[in-house]
C-alpha cells in the first residue's frame, strides 16, 4: 500500500513539473524569438524483493528547435534568423544566444538590443556603427554596411541546448556547451526588417495544460482511495484485536 503512495507522489512531482513547463510556454506564446521547452521523462525501476517498483523521474528539460513564423516589420534594426543560429549579447550574467533580433542603436553608436545588451561580433567584441550614416544594411551572414562601406558583422552561433542551459529573460540562453561559429550561410542566416515569432501552438499547449490537470487529478484520487482503503483496514484489524 505504501509503495503506491510514493509511486503515486513521484507522478505528481513530474506533472506538477510539466504543467509548470506548460505555463510557461502558454505565458510566452507572444515573446518574439521565443523557443519551447519539454520534458522527457523516463523510469527508476526499483527491484527490491518481492516486487518490481517503477518510479517516475522529475524528467530532464529540452527545447523544441523548430523555427517560427516569419513576422515583417519593417525596421532596419530587426532581424529575424533563420535556420540554427543564435544572435549573441553581452549582458551582466555572461554572453547570453538568443533569436530576438530586435535592436536599437544608441547616440554612441553601439548596437544593443532592446534591453540594452551589447550585441557582438563573431569574435565577442560590441559591435558599434556610425551614428550619423544611419540605419545599416544587413546581410545574410550578418554584414553590416553604411554608405556602402562594411562596419561589422553580427555573430551567429549554433549551441548544443542537449549538453544542458539555462533560460534569460524569456528567449535568452545560457548555454553550458560551447558555442560554434556559424559558418554556413546556405540554410542559416538573418533576414532584416522582420522578426521570428515564437514557436508555440498555444492551442496544443493548452490541450496538453488539460491533459496533463485530469492526470494530475486522476493520480490524487486514486492515492485518496488507497489511502482511504489502508485506513480501513487498520481500523478494521484494530476493532478484532
Amino acid at each position: 500500500m505504501q509503495t503506491s503512495l510514493y509511486v503515486g507522489i513521484s507522478g505528481q512531482l513530474a506533472m506538477e513539473r510539466r504543467l509548470s513547463t506548460i505555463a510557461n510556454n502558454v505565458a510566452n506564446a507572444g515573446t518574439v524569438g521565443f523557443r519551447a521547452e519539454g520534458i522527457h521523462f523516463s523510469t527508476i525501476v526499483s527491484r527490491t524483493a518481492p516486487f518490481s517498483t517503477a518510479f517516475a523521474t522529475a524528467g530532464t528539460a529540452h527545447v523544441d528547435s523548430r523555427s517560427g513564423g516569419l513576422v515583417k516589420t519593417g525596421n532596419p534594426l530587426d532581424v529575424a534568423i533563420q535556420g540554427e543560429g543564435f544572435m549573441a549579447l553581452q549582458s551582466p550574467q555572461g554572453v547570453i544566444y538568443t533569436r530576438d533580433g530586435r535592436m536599437q542603436m544608441l547616440p554612441s553608436g553601439d548596437l544593443v538590443s532592446l534591453n540594452g545588451h551589447a550585441v557582438l561580433d563573431i569574435s565577442g567584441s560590441p559591435l558599434t556603427l556610425d551614428p550619423q550614416s544611419g540605419p545599416p544594411d544587413i546581410g545574410r551572414d550578418g554584414m553590416l554596411h553604411q554608405g556602402g562601406r562594411a562596419v561589422g558583422a553580427i555573430g551567429l552561433f549554433q549551441i548544443d541546448l542537449s549538453k544542458g542551459y539555462s533560460r534569460y529573460e524569456n528567449a535568452g540562453f545560457l548555454p553550458e556547451a560551447v558555442p560554434q561559429p556559424v559558418e554556413d550561410f546556405t540554410r542559416n542566416g538573418v533576414v532584416q526588417g522582420f522578426t521570428e515569432e515564437s514557436n508555440i501552438n498555444p492551442v496544443m499547449e493548452i490541450t496538453h495544460l488539460i491533459s496533463v490537470q485530469r492526470a494530475f487529478e486522476a493520480v490524487s484520487s486514486s492515492m485518496e482511495q488507497r489511502d482511504t482503503v489502508l485506513r480501513d483496514t487498520i481500523q478494521a484489524l484494530g476493532a478484532r484485536s
